[in-house]
């Protein structure tokens, strides 16, 4: 098995940035010489991925992004994106819903990887590490 990226828009929403979700995601896995993996990145309602965070986080709010890794090896995981934050964060953050996608595919890839945003220091490291595999402006 290679590594392959696949992408379900369950939101009901059209979008774009299909091609550089999956060449974010990818790069990031090919520079932590991630050589076997099957990444599925599921795009939904800001309701329906309320629903995943209350039931599996116990967060009753709509969030981001939410990461499943189902298995190490070879790496193998589910990242649910909420389109409708991305949009609205995409907006507050001045860049493009593509670049904000591909941000959030890449932010569940390395959550995939160990990487952890519990603290300000996690966070700005991700952030860093997200901004090098971004394939979109």
């Amino acid at each position: 098995m290679a590594r392959t990226v696949s992408i379900t828009n369950a939101s009901g929403a059209r979008y774009r940035g299909r091609a550089e979700m999956i060449a974010s995601v990818d790069a990031c896995l090919k520079s932590h010489k991630v050589k076997h993996a099957k990444i599925d990145i599921i795009l939904l309602s800001d309701r329906r991925i309320r629903t995943l965070n209350k039931q599996y986080l116990q967060h009753d709010y709509a969030t981001d992004v939410i990461t499943f890794p189902l298995d190490e090896q070879p790496l193998y995981g589910e990242i649910y994106v909420s389109l409708e934050t991305a949009r609205r964060q995409a907006n507050e953050y001045g860049v493009t819903v593509v670049n904000e996608l591909c941000r959030l595919a890449v932010h569940g890839a390395l959550h995939m990887l160990g990487y952890d945003d519990a603290t300000l220091e996690d966070r700005a490291a991700m952030h860093k590490l997200e901004s090098k595999f971004i394939t979109a402006g």
